[in-house]
């Protein structure tokens, strides 16, 4: 057990040579959030580190917390106007496309590497949604600006297809612990779950508005303090309604950001300072919890699972969701590619441990393999297709 003198030494090293790093991943196309987390495996007790650290639970908390950040964040930096056109695409990926996602995924590992069905569901809706924090940082970090709308559609995607993944693993987890959970009272649940979730999101939204435009605070520096009171509340009250707390959070975060209101830059570029801080401290855990030697010994799974989702899962999805709209099959190849996962999944792939689902553990490396892969061949390409596909607009 460390002292907090020892913890804070470690934990600031930590933290400076992830940002020292990512000037380098730059340089040979690494993706921000595989540094930050092979350092965290790196330092964790398989590593040269040797830091001890195996507790699921403290890594889904802090997990959950950075996701609340980024969410309301990303929310923040939504341009509203450049949102509404793709509003329904967006909506279309986050929603159909996980479900058909993890049914897709969840048959290929049932029949093919024969885990029971529903586990193997459970693993499919793990690994469903596209990742906030990977997508919102390759995004903008980037200098390409591309054409048709194509960002905003991702964006959207990615900040609330983490809501639909969430309810299926929980109605998954469920039917496991109790397989006498009916159908109806799961898609009660979810009606419940997204209604309660918008809805307090969008009250929560207004109200940190009227807030932080009439409290008028002594010191600007309380400003951000005061929204970020807000967006915890707004997650936790939602939660314990029965509403979908990130789903509050997100849209909470972008009719703030879309608002005029005091100290807006100020809290702009604190919120966008959180963001990173946020992602940095979450890989990093997740790679700590990481055993390198147990996710090697499910590799080949892994990469049969990995194939399936990147090359046929994600695009099937994704041609389905935007059947009904007029779209290109360039953009369409495009935000097939663009499915990338990342430290959501991982964070998600606790609750099966902390359950005690059978095969919890080897379901976390799975799922932790596949995260990686994605990262790193999907992520580090992004610029590649774009410019491939001819996506990228000069113009801007």
């Amino acid at each position: 057990m460390y002292n907090v003198e020892e913890f804070l030494l470690i934990g600031s090293i930590l933290l400076f040579v992830s940002v020292i790093l990512s000037k380098l991943s730059k340089k040979f196309g690494i993706p921000l959030l595989i540094v930050f987390i092979l350092i965290g495996m790196l330092a964790g007790s398989e590593g040269v580190g040797n830091i001890g650290f195996d507790s699921p639970t403290y890594a889904q908390f802090i997990g959950i917390v950075a996701l609340i950040f980024i969410l309301f964040s990303g929310g923040m930096s939504s341009k509203w106007g450049e949102i509404k056109p793709v509003l329904w695409k967006g909506l279309a990926l986050s929603t159909i496309g996980v479900l058909a996602t993890t049914i897709l995924v969840g048959l290929f590992i049932n029949q093919f590497i024969h885990f029971p069905l529903i586990e193997s569901f459970l693993m499919g809706a793990i690994v469903s949604s596209t990742d906030v924090a990977a997508v919102f940082s390759i995004f903008k970090t980037g200098n390409q600006k591309l054409k048709n709308n194509i960002i905003p559609i991702l964006e959207v995607e990615s900040g609330t297809n983490d809501p639909t993944a969430y309810f299926l693993i929980i109605s998954f987890l469920s039917i496991i612990m109790d397989p006498n959970t009916s159908v109806w009272s799961l898609t009660l649940s979810l009606i419940q779950s997204m209604g309660l979730g918008a809805i307090l999101g969008i009250i929560f939204g207004k109200l940190m508005v009227w807030i932080v435009n009439n409290i008028k605070l002594r010191s600007k520096g309380l400003y951000p303090v005061l929204t970020l009171a807000l967006s915890l509340m707004a997650f936790s009250v939602s939660y314990f309604i029965g509403g979908n707390g990130f789903l509050s959070v997100y849209i909470a975060g972008i009719i703030l950001g879309n608002s005029d209101f005091v100290s807006k830059n100020l809290q702009l570029n604190f919120y966008d300072g959180m963001s990173w801080l946020m992602q940095v401290i979450m890989f990093l855990i997740l790679g700590l919890l990481a055993f390198p030697s147990q996710i090697i010994s499910v590799w080949w799974i892994g990469v049969l699972v990995s194939i399936f989702l990147i090359l046929v899962a994600r695009p099937l999805a994704v041609y389905i969701c935007l059947l009904p709209f007029k779209m290109g099959k360039k953009d369409k190849i495009f935000i097939s590619w663009v499915g990338i996962k990342g430290a959501v999944s991982i964070v998600f792939a606790t609750y099966p441990i902390i359950e005690n689902v059978p095969h919890g553990n080897t379901i976390f490396n799975i799922v932790f393999f596949v995260t990686m892969v994605s990262t790193l061949i999907q992520g580090s390409t992004v610029d590649i297709f774009a410019k491939r596909l001819g996506l990228v607009d000069s113009e801007k």
